[in-house]
């Protein structure tokens, strides 16, 4: 399906790798210029990006930055896909809520919901006067807060409100805001060594290929396995695209079924 994305600009953030460099890919193949955003700025982004900046998306200068130079370099956004998130693995704790200081807290805000306000913020001039659109891609820990780490999908949560809230104000002015909320994907995240699924499999006394071996049954995904980042950058692709012209302010689930409920 040609998705009519050619001649577009495009802000990814969290853009090195994983689901962020997934969607670069998607959208610089249907001709957009991107502009990929991470704090470092991987080979296979350099490849595909129009432009890249190395940032810290959780600080307001970071994020305020970003969108300045893709303003710099394309003249205007179209399409802002806020991608950044989840955590620094070596940093997040595991325990319950007592155990969980409000270092964490902060942190996790600062990267799943701030940097998504901040960016959004900067953007929001260009992308009233391109009638542009906007994807925040929270998880389905919004939905199911025992998942993940204390604090995590609180951010998530709140992200999935602020997407509603930016649509239900811009929609009107013909700024479409979407989230899409994946559940488990196969990116660095939880395959790489020594990254959050290999300290998940060590909190639960396993092997990390064990866990990875198991992730779609442990997360109860009726698919039998779980994502991967490409299936997530397609569906984002979509949502960006004047294909999907009339999808305002909904959350998109894509988890292999994993959420039961309605």
């Amino acid at each position: 399906m040609d998705l009519g994305l050619e001649g577009r600009t495009a802000v990814v953030t969290g853009a090195s790798r994983g689901i962020g460099l997934a969607v670069a890919q998607a959208l610089a193949a249907e001709g957009v210029r991107v502009l990929g955003a991470a704090r470092t700025i991987s080979p296979e982004l350099e490849k595909v990006s129009a432009a890249t900046v190395s940032a810290d998306l959780s600080t307001a200068g970071g994020a305020v930055a970003v969108i300045d130079a893709a303003l710099a370099e394309f003249g205007g956004i179209d399409i802002l896909v806020n991608n950044v998130g989840g955590g620094d693995a070596a940093e997040l704790r595991l325990g319950g809520f007592l155990d969980i200081d409000d270092e964490q807290w902060r942190k996790l805000f600062d990267l799943n919901l701030f940097s998504a306000v901040r960016t959004t913020r900067a953007a929001l001039p260009s992308l009233l006067e391109r009638r542009g659109a906007i994807v925040n891609v929270s998880s389905i820990n919004a939905h199911l807060p025992t998942g993940g780490p204390v604090g995590y999908s609180e951010a998530k949560a709140a992200l999935t409100n602020l997407g509603k809230r930016l649509s239900e104000e811009f929609g009107p002015r013909g700024v479409r805001v979407n989230t899409v909320s994946p559940g488990p994907v196969g990116t660095p995240l939880w395959l790489a060594p020594g990254g959050f699924g290999a300290k998940v499999a060590e909190a639960q006394g396993i092997a990390h290929e064990d866990l990875i071996a198991s992730m779609a049954e442990q997360f109860g995904a009726t698919s039998g396995r779980i994502s991967e980042p490409e299936e997530v950058a397609a569906l984002i692709a979509f949502l960006v695209s004047d294909r999907a012209g009339n999808i305002v302010g909904a959350d998109h689930i894509i988890d292999g079924g994993t959420v039961k409920t309605v």
